[in-house]
């Protein structure tokens, strides 16, 4: 490991993105997330789950998020020439073809168990998903990728994008059945991700300019009207629905600090693919990244609140790891825009807190959530159930741009 300690470095002078010992520490992790998920692969089909201790959970339930965010994650590993990667790689998208692909009706089961479909639910948000592993598994070379990505966004043109909206509808039964008018944000800032990764890997307009519409829509008609947060729930018409509470996961009341820094990133992104018009578009990033540190960081004990009232008084004090390493990517990509002391306080602080009580530095990967005390807990999370948060915390900063992850060196 590097002799860089975020601790210890603290008050050392300029700016961590240029201290090549900061970028070793960073490459450090990333190599050991990579090594600790990579137990995720199970002997026959699909992935295993994980426990704190890299063991797999006695669970073996199967969402199509996991499948395609390992996939995606390994992709990265592929390009940064981390071993056995690309059997990652190989693996989750034979499983998507052959288990979560529904061959009958077209699209991906939301959900599979050892018996077969275990929620046969077409869901966008499982499906940008799809688009996004299918995009970084083309940067990697992966052979069936283009035949993958051809698929889906078949799919996502055919059922899910509302071409009068310039956004994505949500959900249906297994036959394409709608059983709800609920519209949603994070299915729409997934699907600027999984657009733009798919620009970045073959050039074609049309993703570009869909990422830019449903952006225009949260950032330029949404947000200013909101006090610059973000709402996550709306009607079929994309009316806003206040009322709205569904899973307390995926779907909580409210705003979600984290998604305005993934939207914020984004933003900067799709700016940056765009040639950086002067649009006001890294002003209003800013306003969105600054606004949720702001409502939601935890001046006590440090880290996020999971999610704010509509009047950005906390409703859920929980702190999970994923928004502080949204957090990191959103003021890496501010500080490569334009140097400013105050973002790399920020920058800093985010380290050093995950440092402390987020990073597992004995066995690998990150903590997902804490208890009053900073103590690592599982009220909402069984063991470590993801590497594609805490994999891009570490790319985000070494990636030479704004955009272009798949870059990270």
């Amino acid at each position: 490991m590097s002799a860089f300690s975020p601790g210890n470095s603290l008050r050392s002078p300029g700016f961590w993105l240029d201290d090549p010992a900061h970028r070793r520490w960073l490459a450090d992790n990333a190599e050991s997330q990579f090594a600790f998920f990579r137990a995720s692969l199970r002997p026959d089909a699909g992935f295993h789950t994980l426990d704190v201790n890299g063991r797999a959970l006695p669970n073996n339930v199967q969402e199509l998020h996991t499948t395609t965010r390992l996939i995606h994650a390994y992709a990265l590993g592929v390009l940064r020439g981390i071993e056995q990667s690309m059997e990652i790689v190989d693996h989750g998208i034979d499983y998507l073809n052959s288990h979560h692909r529904d061959t009958r009706d077209g699209g991906y089961f939301w959900a599979l168990d050892g018996a077969g479909v275990f929620d046969g639910r077409k869901l966008a948000y499982g499906h940008v998903f799809v688009l996004l592993a299918a995009a970084s598994a083309l940067q990697a070379g992966h052979r069936h990728a283009e035949s993958l990505l051809a698929r889906v966004c078949d799919v996502l043109d055919e059922h899910f994008w509302e071409e009068d909206h310039g956004l994505f509808c949500d959900e249906f039964e297994a036959d394409w059945t709608p059983f709800s008018t609920y519209r949603g944000m994070n299915a729409n800032m997934h699907g600027v991700e999984a657009l733009l990764t798919a620009y970045e890997a073959v050039g074609e307009r049309r993703f570009l300019d869909r990422a830019g519409r449903i952006l225009d829509f949260f950032v330029a008609r949404i947000a200013p009207n909101e006090g610059w947060r973000l709402p996550e729930h709306y009607t079929g018409g994309w009316r806003i629905d206040r009322s709205y509470a569904g899973n307390p996961m995926f779907r909580p009341a409210g705003t979600t600090p984290g998604h305005s820094f993934e939207l914020g990133r984004l933003l900067l992104q799709y700016w940056d693919l765009r040639g950086r018009p002067d649009d006001g578009s890294p002003a209003s990033a800013r306003r969105l990244i600054e606004q949720a540190c702001k409502d939601a960081w935890d001046n006590q004990r440090g880290g996020f609140a999971y999610t704010l009232n509509f009047d950005g008084s906390v409703a859920i004090a929980d702190r999970y790891w994923w928004p502080v390493t949204e957090a990191i990517g959103a003021f890496a990509s501010l500080i490569k825009l334009e140097r400013r002391e105050s973002d790399e306080e920020w920058y800093r602080r985010l380290w050093v807190f995950s440092d402390r009580v987020l990073i597992d530095h004995d066995r690998g990967g990150w903590f997902p959530e804490l208890d009053a005390i900073d103590r690592p807990t599982d009220r909402q999370f069984q063991g470590k159930p993801d590497i594609y948060h805490s994999i891009q915390a570490c790319l985000f900063p070494l990636a030479p741009g704004l955009s272009r992850l798949s870059r990270a060196g």
